[in-house]
């Protein structure tokens, strides 16, 4: 891994956000301002977001790029804050402080992972924050569906266990990606390599030993959990139908090209590894 310039800007820009949620425990600490945060709780996050906002844009005015980064960087360690925060802030709604925080550290790993595993793909896209608008509905319709529910029947989302049970499949998927990830190194790519480079090697080690697509099958019940966690039926199964037919997809027109590049090599391995998503076969040369 190597830890680029623009991999440690986006690290101390999303900590710099996500120390928002130490106000409190400042504020707690300071008797005579206690008082003031437990009165202005909400206003004194927002300020807290404008003039980091502010500092940033500063910081960064000359550099276009890096502007980017931060900014994006900077605003997603806020939601990961907010999201703590409101974790632990004891509401009804608290679980939806769990969802903020995962997609929220999510959408910056991808980042942060690709610029130290594989910079020379590294792009804003590799954010994943403008993935396709079909996510942008889907992340639509999660927050609709929550707020909806948890207007009209509340205790529906109290379930703590089933939260709980969704919160360990999210985390559990995170990982799976992540390390698929630094395993992968250099092969790994957001998109789907049609061409294949001279650095470009066929990983069959660690995690990709168990199943062909680890990356995958992490983002798949990483996807699914959070509705889980959430609580969602609808998005439940709106989500695990809609990300089964997307990677059954991607997968079958992926291993078109792996055969391409790696031939026999990749014809033994796909024989030995399933995909780790289930009824994904992928493509299959005809006898």
């Amino acid at each position: 891994m190597a830890f680029t310039r623009l991999a440690q800007v986006s690290l101390g820009t999303f900590i710099g956000g996500v120390a928002a949620c130490l106000l409190p425990i400042l504020f707690t600490a300071i008797q005579t301002l206690k008082p003031i945060w437990r009165d202005f709780e909400i206003p004194l996050l927002i300020i807290y977001g404008v003039l980091y906002n502010t500092l940033m844009v500063l910081a960064c005015r000359n550099d276009r790029v890096l502007y980017q980064v931060v900014v994006r960087s900077g605003n997603l360690g806020l939601a990961f804050a907010a999201g703590l925060l409101l974790s632990f802030s004891g509401v009804s709604w608290a679980t939806f402080g769990w969802y903020l925080t995962v997609i929220s550290f999510f959408h910056w790993s991808e980042y942060f992972f690709t610029a130290t595993t594989n910079p020379r793909s590294l792009t804003l896209e590799s954010f994943l924050l403008d993935h396709s608008r079909e996510y942008e509905l889907a992340v639509v319709a999660s927050c609709t569906e929550y707020f909806l529910e948890w207007f009209i029947y509340p205790e529906m989302k109290q379930i703590t266990i089933l939260s709980v049970v969704g919160l360990l499949l999210t985390l559990g998927g995170e990982a799976l990606r992540k390390i698929s990830m630094v395993t992968a190194g250099i092969s790994f790519n957001h998109y789907v390599q049609r061409t294949k480079h001279s650095d470009h090697h066929l990983v069959t080690s660690g995690v990709y030993s168990l199943f062909r697509h680890p990356s995958y099958v992490g983002w798949f019940w990483w996807s699914v959990g959070t509705q889980i966690m959430l609580l969602n039926p609808l998005c439940m199964v709106g989500y695990a139908v809609v990300s089964w037919r997307f990677f059954n997809e991607r997968i079958y027109d992926e291993e078109r090209h792996l055969l391409n590049f790696f031939g026999e090599d990749y014809l033994n391995y796909q024989r030995l590894t399933p995909t780790g998503l289930p009824f994904i076969k992928g493509f299959r040369v005809p006898l």
